[in-house]
């Protein structure tokens, strides 16, 4: 059995999408290593929440993200955090999550550039990924029937599979986003990392923690 690298994120968190070009150098470096891409499920209000809630925030912080990662967020994104009276956007994790467990049945291996994509249709492209036509131009890029894809997508089965992810991480005591832990065995996990990390560092944890498995 390889062992198994978990990559706990969100759609929506800003860390993840300047991670994301870390994991991808991960999963390209350590082709033996199976990363499995988890939604945290980090914004799940009951009633919807406009953006203007977090904007404020957002607009502080994005700045932060960007120096740290070397990532760019685009201006159609950002319009609606500057402009947040004026946007629709009312984020939620949960549609981003299902998508994600719909892809993972149709490439497993591909897990990290799905993510990664999601993200940079929302942080760059100003997509909006509680509608549903946000995810239509990937189903071009990775050869998935628009049909299929979208019974799936409104399916109470996916749904189910993506509250699941969520508790899957609140299992693994993961409270923030990104999170890396690799699976030694049944029961025991490594904290490779917690909150943004270069790639240097994680990879060198990375080789570190698999001598011993």
């Amino acid at each position: 059995m390889n062992p198994t690298l978990f990559y706990c994120y969100d759609a929506y968190c800003g860390w993840c999408y300047g991670f994301s070009p870390v994991m991808k150098k991960i999963a390209e470096n350590f082709p033996n290593v199976q990363i499995e891409v988890l939604s945290g499920g980090m914004i799940l209000p009951e009633k919807p929440v406009p953006i203007a809630a977090t904007a404020g925030y957002i607009q502080k912080a994005y700045t932060t993200v960007e120096e740290y990662t070397g990532i760019k967020f685009g201006a159609d994104y950002l319009w609606h955090i500057n402009n947040p009276e004026s946007s629709d956007w009312f984020p939620h994790s949960e549609k981003p999550a299902i998508a994600l467990c719909i892809f993972k049945e149709f490439y497993p291996g591909r897990q990290v550039e799905f993510a990664g994509d999601l993200q940079y249709a929302l942080h760059f492209e100003g997509r909006d990924l509680t509608d549903d036509e946000a995810y239509r131009h990937l189903l071009e890029k990775y050869s998935i029937q628009p049909e299929i894809f979208y019974t799936k997508l409104s399916s109470e089965e996916y749904k189910e599979q993506a509250y699941y992810e969520f508790q899957l991480c609140k299992q693994l005591q993961v409270n923030s986003y990104p999170c890396v832990l690799l699976q030694n065995s049944e029961t025991k996990f490594t904290l490779l990392a917690k909150g943004f990390t270069d790639y240097e560092t994680l990879s060198g944890r990375l080789e570190t923690a698999l001598i011993g498995i």
